[in-house]
């Protein structure tokens, strides 16, 4: 397992990953864009920022990297980053298939990607992620899974992951909707030759949306490694969004609201890796001191009850505009 190598490392910061997500193509649906990325969002600018924030994570210990084949030109940039640092070998690479870009690095494209599990589709995004990251790929999971994915049941399909996996890649999934247990518990129930095909998933979990929780633990126990994503829940946990609970907190411990909510989920026994999605260095800088805040049993108390239902997070999740 490639996650070994984080055990390995010393730093309050190594088990806290960064996406690019937000920074790999102009448009996303994180709030605050428009102030935290450049006015001209042409592929070079954005370039520069992803790097930028390459720089500062791995200068602060940061060891996971995640990108995507939907998030523009994510792995193309980390790519260009790895090529500049050829020194740098103790990091995890992790890229996603199975949904297709199709912005044309727009903003207000009508659809900005396409979703598609078949066995064509891994095929040929395979195959553009390996031109792009090569041997540096450590990580390759199916993006967004539900329970109503093909991807859970098709037998064909796992032929080619298990394949993939003896070549030394492990194969995971990420996981999106209301129903994510469902889809979670599915994906530990794949088989291939005797052993279980999965090896890591990567989930939505925030102090909004806490539904996946007993089956995150599940997938801890069975071996697997959590990934937790949109921890911020896009932007709505910000400092500029945040709810009144989260800032009475986050004033009472000195420090920002987007570090008390990544602090509470770097508490939970079951979360391997957390991912920064930061759009700035400052932002980093920000989600990273979450390593060091202290939170007590009162606190983390009032933190729990904002959650919502799954049905109401996903619906405003789903209304969030591209920008």
């Amino acid at each position: 397992m490639p996650f070994a190598r984080l055990a390995k490392a010393t730093t309050a910061t190594a088990h806290v990953g960064l996406g690019l997500a937000a920074v790999g193509r102009p448009g996303y649906i994180t709030l605050g864009r428009d102030r935290d990325l450049p006015e001209d969002r042409t592929p070079d600018a954005l370039r520069e920022r992803a790097h930028e924030l390459l720089d500062a994570a791995y200068a602060q210990g940061v060891r996971y990297f995640d990108v995507a084949r939907s998030y523009g030109r994510a792995e193309e940039f980390l790519a260009g980053w790895l090529r500049d640092h050829p020194d740098v070998q103790d990091v995890v690479i992790g890229s996603k298939w199975g949904y297709a870009y199709t912005a044309d690095w727009r903003t207000d494209a009508e659809v900005h990607e396409v979703k598609d599990h078949s066995v064509e589709a891994f095929e040929r995004q395979r195959a553009e992620t390996g031109e792009l990251l090569g041997e540096r790929l450590d990580l390759y999971q199916i993006h967004s899974v539900t329970p109503d994915s093909p991807a859970l049941t098709d037998t064909a399909l796992h032929a080619r992951l298990a394949d993939l996996a003896a070549s030394g890649v492990t194969v995971g999934i990420s996981t999106s909707g209301p129903a994510q247990a469902d889809a979670i518990r599915a994906a530990l129930g794949v088989v291939v030759g005797g052993e279980p095909l999965f090896r890591t998933v990567q989930a939505t979990y925030n102090l909004l949306d806490t539904s996946a929780a007993e089956a995150l633990a599940e997938a801890h126990d069975a071996g697997l490694t959590v990934i937790v994503k949109e921890a911020l829940a896009n932007g709505r946990l910000s400092p500029d969004a945040a709810p009144p609970a989260l800032r009475a907190v986050a004033g009472e411990t000195g420090a920002t609201c987007d570090a008390v909510a990544l602090a509470v989920i770097l508490r939970l026994p079951w979360a391997g890796v957390l991912l920064s999605g930061a759009a700035t260095v400052l932002q980093l800088a920000s989600n990273l001191h979450a390593a060091v805040v202290d939170l007590d049993d009162n606190q983390l108390a009032r933190l729990a009850e904002m959650r919502e239902e799954p049905a109401a997070y996903w619906k405003h999740r789903a209304g969030l505009p591209w920008s």
